[in-house]
């Protein structure tokens, strides 16, 4: 298996490299790089983490169930992130994501005027939403990892000590972590509990975090306290497949 602290070296690789991403050109597979343009145009309509997250989720469960070179995966990604704006309460307007779409495919264009372009993208955003409903059966809500990894690293807080926890950012790249798995579909075949103590589970790795208590014990028996049911196995699995998303980042430039 690749030794896990080669993660650092690839995310200090992934952020020397310019995020302006001409995705027009890229090869989609596995619905990775449609996240990605949802993580980007989300961050500059000020989306919430969650907000992000519901959208990702929301396209890779529509492209599980059907064949996506039938569809425009950018109108479903777009789609999808005004979707999840609804369903998470965190309202964004359908006019700002058409701009901020139509910018990111298109770099360094103006804003749409109100003219035959943008109300034809208008209609299709709404007719696009309309069909990921039906096709999701109107179940679009989702159990985010977020809020296990949140309990689990505020648990863990008090058990690592305030100087430790405060030095060394564990719980930041944790949220990373969990924030890049979202990019790959994936991250719909596993249990949130298990994906958030994964990811928690590599930051610690990449830091060499000993957690007390443990110095005697198998390094998996620290998440026994949160979660009963995740063999060993199944969790280097699921931190392989985090792992994988960074090659496939990297390998698509």
């Amino acid at each position: 298996m690749k030794d896990v602290i080669d993660v650092m070296e690839l995310q200090r690789e992934k952020s020397r490299r310019t995020t302006t991403v001409d995705y027009r050109q890229l090869d989609f597979k596995g619905g990775f790089t449609p996240a990605s343009f949802i993580f980007e145009c989300g961050k500059k309509l000020n989306g919430q983490p969650l907000t992000l997250a519901t959208a990702a989720v929301i396209m890779h469960r529509f492209f599980k169930e059907v064949d996506p070179m039938g569809y425009d995966l950018f109108l479903i990604a777009s789609s999808s992130l005004y979707l999840a704006g609804k369903v998470k309460d965190d309202p964004l307007k359908i006019r700002d994501i058409i701009n901020v779409s139509h910018n990111t495919l298109h770099r360094g264009s103006s804003p749409l005027e109100i003219g035959d372009e943008y109300w034809n993208m208008r209609d299709a955003i709404v007719q696009a939403e309309l069909l990921i409903m039906r096709v999701l059966k109107f179940e679009v809500g989702t159990v985010h990892p977020h809020k296990y990894m949140l309990h689990y690293l505020k648990s863990m807080e008090g058990w690592l000590g305030k100087d430790t926890w405060e030095t060394v950012p564990v719980s930041k790249l944790a949220a990373a972590f969990l924030q890049d798995f979202h990019m790959d579909p994936a991250v719909l075949d596993y249990a949130p509990q298990h994906i958030a103590v994964a990811c928690i589970s590599l930051a610690l790795q990449c830091y060499g975090v000993q957690l007390p208590l443990m110095e005697d014990l198998d390094d998996e028996a620290w998440y026994a306290v949160f979660v009963k049911d995740l063999q060993k196995d199944k969790h280097w699995e699921i931190m392989e497949k985090i792992m994988e998303v960074f090659n496939k980042e990297i390998s698509s430039h």
